[in-house]
């Protein structure tokens, strides 16, 4: 995937952007918003991917834009797209960020760097048996 090309990005709430509580609100993950708000001046379309809806679903809207980040789209493929419970929630995205992921989330810094193929900024790997970081 040409990661320079304006992305649809799928983003879920709760264990991504925020630290599982729910249904309260955690404290936001280290890295999320800002790293929202550079994919989002990069050009790429954000969606809140969510499990919550109602009330619970427009706290978390809420949050986020009281933290600097508007979405595309909440819980739809686009903002003019009407979820109705006798359709599947499946939306089309380039790529989503989830906790569930198979290893789980990786983190901001990790999503950002992977997304725009830079490097980590890791201290030199050390020689012998107590190597603890990679090249």
């Amino acid at each position: 995937m040409d990661f320079n090309q304006t992305l649809i990005i799928a983003v879920d709430f709760d264990g991504t952007i925020v630290e599982d509580a729910y249904p309260k609100i955690g404290k936001p993950k280290l890295f999320a918003f800002e790293t929202l708000k550079k994919l989002q001046e990069e050009g790429h379309r954000l969606i809140l991917w969510t499990y919550r809806c109602g009330d619970r679903l427009n706290e978390a809207v809420t949050f986020c834009e009281n933290n600097g980040v508007v979405f595309y789209a909440v819980n739809s493929s686009f903002s003019e797209e009407e979820y109705s419970s006798k359709i599947s929630r499946k939306i089309h995205a380039d790529l989503f960020i989830d906790d569930r992921n198979i290893g789980g989330f990786i983190g901001w810094g990790e999503v950002y760097q992977m997304l725009t193929n830079t490097k980590p900024n890791l201290p030199i790997k050390k020689k012998g048996f107590f190597s603890f970081f990679k090249q």
